[in-house]
């Protein structure tokens, strides 16, 4: 058998009581849960799954800058009351 030793992490109430409920669903307690999770750091020699920031990308930020300028200034930018007259200007060379 195994030389198991214990473990204690602290986690927030609500988010221990929801992680419960969707491992019951899969069929898992925490306990296996965690150890598949610090197996899988073995194997993989680190965090297994991507952790990323969620900053917004250059293209997303400029894109809201230019969403806040249309905003602040509707009447220099065009208004289409109907999917013709989008697509026509759209299609045109001006």
């Amino acid at each position: 058998m195994a030389n198991l030793t214990a473990l204690n992490v602290n986690v927030d109430a609500e988010t221990k009581k929801e992680a419960t409920a969707i491992l019951k669903d899969l069929g898992l307690n925490m306990s296996t849960a965690i150890n598949m999770f610090l197996v899988q750091i073995v194997k993989r020699d680190g965090i297994p799954f991507e952790i990323t920031n969620s900053k917004p990308s250059k293209d997303t930020l400029e894109a809201l800058k230019e969403i806040e300028e249309m905003i602040k200034n509707p009447t220099k930018y065009p208004r289409y009351d109907n999917w013709e007259d989008l697509k026509e200007s759209l299609l045109s060379d001006e």
